[in-house]
C-alpha cells in the first residue's frame, strides 16, 4: 500500500486507529516530494526532513487534536503563515517570514496539520497561470510542457501527483476551479463568509474573493471545509461553521441541473470542451438527475464590465502603499500594475453601478435555484495551454482584451458568491484534462457537495494517475 494514494479521509482513520504512524506518512510523502517535486515545482519553501520527521513523531506521542492530526500540509503561499517564508510570489516578499499565522493557517495548524511547505502561485494571485520571479513555473503533472493553472496551481499540481493528501486554495477569478479542472482534482468555492477572511484591511466590500479546499476526493473536500469554516467575530457577514459530510450521500435521483455551456455563444470556448463536460453532465442524468439547456440569464458584457471594475477597485485600495513607492511600483508585475491603474481611475459612479449590475445578476441566479437545483458551466474556456506563456491571447482567433479575459466563464459565480464545485470533467482527444463547474444557491454548500460525491463515487477521475508519475 502506497501511503501518498490514499485520501486524506482515510489517512485521518488510520491514524484514529494507530494502524500508521504520522512519521511514516511525512517519510512517504518527503520520499514522494523529494522524487517528484523537481519536474513540475509545486511545492516551494520545503522545511528540512529532519524538522518535519520531528514534528511528526511529536504529533504520535501526543492526543489527537483535529482532522488533520499528524498529516503533512503545504499552505498556498498567498497565505501567512507563522515563521514559514510567505512569498505571495513577489520579489517584494521574497525573504518575508511572518511573525503570525493568517487565520486559515491558524485553524489548519490547530486541526493538527504539520506545515511542510507552501504551494507556488502567481504573483499576488493574479492569472491563472502560477508562475512568479521568486520560486519559477509550476508545471502540469499530466502534460509537463503545460500550465497547471492559477492561481492555486501548486496545490492542484501537488494533489495530482500525490505530493499532499489534501490542500488549501483561494478563489477570486476561479483560481480553485481552474487548476482544479487543468490537473484533474476537485476544488471548492464556498458561499461567500462561510471561510471568513482576516481582519486588517477592508472586510465590507471585498467580498469577491474566498479561500476553499482541494483534493482528490469529495469527501476529503467536507472535511476540510468543516475545518476552515466558521465565523471570525472580527469581520462581517459570517456564516455558521458546521459538518459537511453527513449529507454527502444523500441519493440525487430528481434533482434538476441547468446547463448554461458557452453562455448563449457569449463566451469563447476551444474546441472539444463543451462536448467534456457534456459527457460529464451525461454520468450524472445517468444516475438519475435531469439536465436540460439553460439560455444566457443575463447579458455577459454586463457581468464583465462589473467584475473587472469592483476587481480593479480593491486592487487598487489593497495595493495603493506599494505603488505610490516608485522603487516598489517597479518590482510589480504588469497584470497587477493594470489592475491597479485600472481603478485608481474609476469614479464613485462607475462603481455603483457595477456594485448595482452585480445585484441584479444575484436577484436573477436566485430566481433560477427556484427551478433548478443546481447550474453547470466549463471550468475554463481553454485547455492547458504552453506553460511558457503569460496567458492565453486569443480563443478560436478571437483576440482578448485582458490579461484574464479567457476565465470570463468563472465570472457569474464568483459575482454572486455562490458555492460552487470544480470537477474533473475527463479528458479531451488531447490527452489534457478539463473540469467542470457545478454551482448552487448562496448556503447550498452541502447539497453541491452531495451532488459532486454521487458523481465521485461513479467517475473518480483523480484515481487516472498523471503518466509522467
Amino acid at each position: 500500500m502506497n501511503l501518498t494514494d490514499l485520501s486524506a479521509a482515510r489517512l485521518s482513520r488510520m491514524l484514529a486507529s494507530e494502524s500508521v504512524t504520522s512519521a511514516a506518512i511525512m517519510a512517504a510523502f518527503l520520499d514522494r516530494i523529494e522524487a517528484q517535486n523537481p519536474a513540475i515545482n509545486a511545492i516551494v519553501s520545503l522545511r528540512p526532513r529532519s524538522e518535519l520527521m520531528n514534528e511528526a513523531e511529536a504529533a504520535d506521542r501526543a492526543p489527537p487534536r483535529g482532522w488533520l492530526h499528524g498529516l503533512p500540509f503545504a499552505v498556498k503561499d498567498l497565505v501567512e503563515t507563522r515563521g514559514l517564508r510567505t512569498t505571495h510570489g513577489s520579489p517584494l516578499f521574497a525573504d518575508h517570514v511572518p511573525d503570525n499565522d493568517d487565520l486559515l493557517a491558524a485553524r489548519l495548524r490547530a486541526a493538527g496539520a504539520i506545515f511542510i511547505g507552501k504551494t507556488n502561485t502567481p504573483e499576488w494571485g493574479h492569472g491563472s497561470h502560477s508562475f512568479n520571479p521568486v520560486h519559477g513555473t509550476t508545471l502540469n503533472p499530466y502534460a509537463l510542457s503545460r500550465s497547471a493553472g492559477g492561481s492555486s496551481g501548486g496545490a492542484a499540481a501537488a494533489l495530482a501527483a500525490r505530493l499532499v493528501p489534501v490542500a488549501d486554495g483561494s478563489d477570486a477569478m476561479g483560481s480553485l476551479r481552474n487548476p482544479s479542472a487543468f490537473c484533474n482534482v476537485y476544488g471548492f468555492r464556498p458561499s461567500w463568509g462561510l471561510i471568513p477572511p482576516d481582519a486588517g484591511d477592508d472586510t465590507f466590500m471585498a467580498t469577491l474573493a474566498t479561500d476553499g479546499p482541494m483534493a482528490r476526493t469529495v469527501e476529503d473536500l467536507a472535511h476540510l471545509l468543516g475545518v476552515l469554516a466558521g465565523p471570525n467575530p472580527q469581520t462581517p457577514f459570517g456564516r455558521p461553521g458546521q459538518s459537511f459530510t453527513e449529507h454527502l450521500d444523500t441519493p440525487i435521483r430528481g434533482k434538476r441541473i441547468g446547463w448554461l455551456a458557452d453562455w448563449g455563444g457569449a463566451y469563447q470556448i476551444e474546441p472539444g470542451i463543451l462536448a467534456c463536460c457534456e459527457a460529464a453532465l451525461e454520468v450524472i442524468e445517468g444516475l438519475g438527475a435531469i439536465v436540460e439547456p439553460v439560455p444566457a440569464p443575463f447579458p455577459a458584457e454586463e457581468l464583465w464590465h462589473s467584475w473587472i471594475t469592483l476587481r480593479a477597485m480593491l486592487n487598487a485600495g489593497s495595493k495603493r502603499t506599494l505603488y505610490d513607492d516608485p522603487a516598489k511600483r517597479a518590482l510589480i508585475k504588469p497584470e497587477t500594475l493594470w489592475e491597479i491603474e485600472q481603478g485608481r481611475g474609476l469614479t464613485a459612479s462607475e462603481v455603483y453601478q457595477a456594485s448595482k449590475t452585480r445585484s441584479q445578476w444575484y436577484a436573477t441566479a436566485a430566481r433560477l435555484f427556484q427551478r433548478f437545483d443546481a447550474l453547470a458551466l466549463p471550468s475554463a474556456q481553454v485547455w492547458p495551454f504552453p506553460a511558457g506563456w503569460r496567458h492565453p491571447t486569443s480563443i478560436n482567433g478571437h483576440a482578448l482584451d485582458t490579461y484574464h479575459r479567457w476565465m470570463e466563464v468563472v465570472v457569474p459565480v464568483s459575482l454572486a458568491g455562490l458555492p460552487c464545485l470544480g470537477m474533473p470533467a475527463g479528458f479531451g482527444d488531447n490527452g489534457l484534462p478539463m473540469g467542470v463547474q457545478l454551482f448552487g444557491p448562496t448556503g447550498g454548500d452541502s447539497a453541491v457537495l452531495g451532488l459532486g460525491q454521487a458523481y465521485h463515487q461513479a467517475t473518480d477521475w483523480p484515481s487516472r494517475r498523471p503518466p509522467e508519475f
